[in-house]
């Protein structure tokens, strides 16, 4: 077994690589599972309805304030104690949901994190973020909360359909845009599938990026953390526009990171050929680079301002400054981010 060890505030959690098997047998006794129905739907053979299992919806709209209270109402009626731990076994939406959970009920209870995508392996599990969505916008109500440990099993992955695997490799093609071109690299030939004998490597790789960011920037007030939002500021936009679930989270990062290359390079802040380059291999990956949002850019433009990173009624976003870097760019124009929206 190896693992990665995530620092924080009050001390430090693992991030353990495991098989799924030993995954599930490694959970406490006293122990609350929270799931969806995607999930029970392939581990019902191992996941027996019990007194101990709450199985919610699939997808984004179960992160909302109405699941929260179901979760922490469960949790009571189970007689759920200060020494339970609280499993989230799935995706992101999971893991932010039943985070959250663990951060309020009772003021706060251990909490291990269980993901089954790739883009919550290598993306949401780490870092401590949780949350849910409010009507108003996504992931506006929550707190910093990190998990007591992560057991990570990227076997999970191949039980995943074609387009969920997709989706969360808009995530890891951002690690390598933000901070490593090496494993733009090692990703550029052709694309990475589930099959890929590279895959372990490529989720080890933006774990241990997520951690050195997380560590030196964990409650996001040094601008470090923000650039881990590159395509978010857009995508989220996008997310709220359409209702969240035609357009997977993954898939308007995608968008977003095409017309934020594009803002970048409007703006003087990414070299000339940076959209192209963005624009390519996401396309290789079978990822979107457009949606027919974008020409409503007046509805775009006022999401934008419920951003987190939104600051004195500007707005903001994380924007490469080369194949590998990024930072935080403040007071950003409206008149830009239309353009790079006409543009992209």
């Amino acid at each position: 077994m190896s693992e990665i060890s995530v620092k924080h505030r009050n001390g430090n959690y693992p991030v353990k690589f495991v098989g799924i098997g030993e995954a599930l047998a490694s959970l406490p006794t006293d122990i609350r599972i929270v799931t969806d129905t995607n999930v029970f739907a392939v581990l019902s053979d191992v996941l027996k309805p019990t007194d101990h299992l709450l199985t919610v919806p699939a997808g984004e709209h179960s992160k909302a304030l109405s699941v929260l209270s179901d979760i922490l109402s469960w949790l009571a009626q189970s007689r759920a104690s200060r020494r339970t731990t609280i499993v989230a076994l799935g995706g992101g939406v999971i893991g932010d949901l039943v985070g959250f959970a663990a951060a309020v009920y009772m003021r706060g209870v251990p909490f291990i994190q269980v993901p089954t995508t790739l883009l919550s392996q290598v993306d949401s599990s780490v870092g401590g973020k949780v949350g849910i969505d409010l009507p108003e916008g996504k992931n506006l109500a929550g707190a910093f909360y990190p998990p007591n440990q992560v057991y990570l099993a990227t076997q999970f992955l191949k039980s995943l359909p074609e387009r969920q695997f997709r989706n969360g490799m808009a995530e890891v093609w951002k690690y390598g845009f933000i901070m490593d071109a090496e494993l733009i690299a090692l990703m550029s030939q052709k694309g990475v599938t589930v099959e890929d004998p590279k895959l372990d490597e490529i989720v080890h790789r933006c774990i241990r990026h997520k951690a050195k960011v997380v560590e030196e920037d964990e409650f996001e007030t040094l601008g470090i953390r923000a650039t881990l939002n590159y395509g978010h500021t857009v995508g989220h936009a996008i997310e709220f526009l359409t209702g969240y679930g035609p357009v997977l989270h993954g898939e308007a990062i995608s968008i977003g990171m095409v017309v934020e290359a594009k803002l970048g390079e409007i703006l003087g802040i990414s070299p000339n050929g940076t959209l192209g380059q963005v624009r390519d291999v996401l396309q290789q990956q079978g990822l979107p680079i457009y949606h027919e949002s974008l020409s409503q850019g007046d509805q775009l433009i006022k999401a934008m301002y419920g951003d987190k990173k939104a600051a004195n009624g500007r707005l903001a976003f994380s924007l490469l400054t080369g194949l590998g870097s990024c930072r935080l760019i403040e007071g950003v124009d409206e008149s830009a981010v239309r353009q790079a929206m006409r543009e992209a």
